[in-house]
């Protein structure tokens, strides 16, 4: 894998609401030239910005406990973040998380406050994932990780007051890249049967070499060059090709997947390693909801809460989710 190079393409326009964003932001770029020697840097720079889990924990709508899942095949125990609605009732929904962070950075309350307003109107139960990071972590800790914490997930389901059939793989660009590497998982193994998997901004292709990651060189937000760190920590320093649960674009086949819902930005790295990965589920017959947000860069709903772009993605992750848990409770 390269990195691309600077092109001549001009990349589609930034949304108005988001360019200001971006204006206001250092250098008028985010998270955009990471490289293996500010990769600490720019995980402690995050942090810095997630919220506590005293905060959270002060949400009235939910019960936040921290659980523990045991390890699969000799690795160490999984920490998780597990938010239950405050009113009991049994056989819930589950919003399974895998957090976003290019595999390099963040932790399981990365993002956490969006995905419970979310739960909270699907009266839902939210299990976050503290999966090990890249490079200390390559390739496949993050992903065995997330799978402990699914199983665990699914096994404790009585305790939890959920619904075992119920689980949705839930994520955000790495977060994705777990989730969509899960499903493939539980396709082939048989051992889970997640519900559906919601694919935000994913990041699926180890290769960046499309046209919109050629396209937001130096720009915008997670750029080619953070995008060609972030796989090759993942890779490790054996410099191997990854298989399929790793990047999922790499997978023979995409048939016989749960129900999907993706989206991502026109303006952003991802655009069309996300087209591709939905053309690929419904030419093998599957359930695919795509949307591709008009000058929408990578994260928008996180860095501009309140802008109008962001308020229809909430609103269509809504609806998807609602229209696929009502269908399973027929």
């Amino acid at each position: 894998m390269t990195t691309s190079p600077r092109t001549t393409t001009r990349a589609p326009a930034f949304d108005p609401e988001l360019q200001e964003v971006l204006r206001n932001a250092d250098g008028h770029t985010i998270a955009v030239g990471i490289r293996p020697d500010t990769v600490l840097a720019e995980r402690a720079a995050v942090e810095q910005r997630i919220v506590s889990y005293a905060d959270i924990a002060a949400d009235p709508r939910f019960e936040l406990s921290a659980r523990t899942a045991p390890g699969t095949g000799g690795n160490p125990p999984v920490e998780l973040l597990v938010a239950t609605p405050a009113t009991r009732r049994e056989g819930r929904p589950v919003l399974f998380v895998t957090h976003g962070g290019g595999l390099i950075f963040g932790n399981a309350r990365y993002g956490l406050p969006g995905v419970l307003d979310l739960a909270a109107d699907l009266d839902a139960l939210v299990v976050s994932v503290e999966y090990r990071l890249a490079p200390e972590h390559p390739f496949p800790a993050a992903h065995d990780d997330a799978w402990a914490a699914l199983l665990w997930t699914v096994r404790e389901a009585a305790e939890l007051d959920a619904d075992p059939a119920s689980v949705v793989l839930f994520g955000g660009s790495a977060g994705a890249n777990l989730a969509a590497g899960l499903a493939l998982r539980a396709r082939d193994t048989g051992e889970v049967t997640p519900r559906g998997q919601l694919l935000i901004y994913p990041m699926l292709d180890d290769r960046n070499d499309t046209p919109s990651a050629r396209q937001m060189h130096g720009i915008g937000v997670w750029d080619d060059v953070s995008n060609h760190t972030a796989w090759e920590s993942v890779r490790g320093p054996a410099g191997r090709e990854l298989p399929a649960y790793a990047a999922p674009a790499r997978a023979d086949s995409l048939a016989d997947l749960p129900p999907t819902y993706l989206e991502v930005g026109s303006a952003e790295t991802f655009r069309d390693e996300t087209v591709t990965y939905a053309q690929r589920i419904w030419s093998c017959g599957g359930d695919a909801e795509l949307h591709v947000w008009p000058g929408a860069f990578h994260g928008f709903d996180l860095f501009a809460p309140t802008s109008t772009v962001a308020q229809r993605a909430r609103t269509a992750r809504r609806e998807w989710l609602h229209r696929l848990l009502r269908d399973d409770r027929q």
